[in-house]
């Protein structure tokens, strides 16, 4: 599934993966760590998270990505597969991935502000204008992987990455997952205080909808320096989140209040889009900057009605791996049979984009 060789470099303290001269330690996390790295060719920065192999085997690890599906090598080969597949300003990039016996190397792109969280601790609530400019790049990306049919299932402040001009960039997208209209997810995933309803519940629910109730949640933080559902006790959490009843503080403007409140409608069916929270006055309230109007109304690559293969034999077996891992539990055959077929379909897109 990797672009590239294997068997590169000492595992330990590899001076180079491929054309990545790897240098200081950015961070650690569960699976390993993440080094800055510099392209020896062009000079770029990168962030190369490296993933221990004996640590995708750790129960520990599924656990602490807050996850209750194990199989993490399945997870990683599918975080891996969905990165490839996004590219959007607002959207952490995947740029190479590297993979040796004992180790997996991803080449992210290089943020150097840190969390949107810490900027929160630092600054606490934001003015709201500021507040605005962050939440309509959060909601542009979130867009963007909902119009592929991808959902995060882990939107919060710790995994919202500032670039050097402070531009928003979804990261972390080991609980992403791939949902149709026709199929409901059942997998409990993400951090209790922005779980929606439906996820804590243990119902099966539809990622998008769960990812506006964290972008609510996110909303209301911006703006308040505090979460709508809080509690010491997790049970008392969960029931808070269960019952969709908060405090809405005065200080909000109408506006702000009026989008919380329709993005954290308990009922998923009557919680506002995404698409649709780009149109709502809180957003139209202030000027959108340049750079932002560039992708406003950007949707994935027009290549849903492309037919990239005219017969079986043509298939690339490399990429058709990769959708059935998309696809977990679908069989190979059948993602083939979408991709011989008539018409545009999601197979055939995804086909093109990797």
């Amino acid at each position: 599934m990797f672009s590239s060789s294997v068997g590169l470099g000492i595992v330990q303290h590899p001076q180079k993966i491929g054309p990545w001269k790897l240098g200081k330690t950015l961070g650690r996390g569960a699976t390993g760590k993440v080094l800055l790295a510099t392209n020896i060719h062009t000079g770029q920065k990168a962030a190369v998270k490296v993933v221990s192999k004996s640590a995708l085997d750790s129960e520990e690890v599924s656990a602490e990505k807050g996850c209750d599906s194990a199989g993490l090598p399945y997870g990683i080969e599918r975080e891996i597969i969905i990165m490839k597949l996004l590219n959007h300003k607002n959207v952490l990039r995947l740029y190479d991935v590297w993979e040796t016996s004992k180790a997996l190397y991803l080449v992210l792109e290089y943020v150097e502000s840190g969390e949107l969280f810490d900027l929160l601790v630092e600054k606490g609530p934001l003015p709201e204008e500021i507040a605005v400019t962050f939440f309509r790049q959060i909601i542009l990306g979130a867009s963007y992987c909902h119009a592929l049919g991808i959902c995060h299932r882990d939107l919060k402040p710790e995994n919202l990455l500032l670039d050097k001009d402070l531009n928003i960039k979804i990261a972390d997208f080991g609980m992403a997952a791939l949902e149709s209209n026709e199929r409901l997810l059942e997998t409990s995933c993400g951090s209790p205080h922005y779980a929606s309803p439906e996820i804590v519940s243990g119902l099966k629910y539809h990622g998008s909808a769960s990812d506006v109730w964290s972008c609510g949640v996110i909303l209301f933080a911006l703006l308040t320096g505090r979460l709508p559902f809080d509690d010491a006790n997790i049970r008392n959490l969960l029931l808070k989140v269960q019952s969709g009843i908060f405090e809405m503080p005065r200080e909000l403007s109408p506006e702000a209040g009026d989008l919380i409140s329709r993005m954290l409608t308990v009922d998923p069916k009557k919680r506002i889009k995404t698409q649709d929270i780009l149109h709502q006055p809180l957003l139209l309230k202030y000027p959108i900057n340049e750079e932002d109007l560039k992708v406003y109304n950007e949707l994935p690559p027009p290549t849903a009605g492309l037919k990239p293969v005219n017969s079986k034999k043509d298939i690339n077996p490399r990429i058709l791996q990769n959708l059935v891992i998309l696809w977990h539990g679908r069989a190979a055959e059948d993602i083939a049979q979408a991709l011989l077929a008539p018409g545009a379909n999601t197979e055939k897109t995804f086909y093109a984009l990797l």
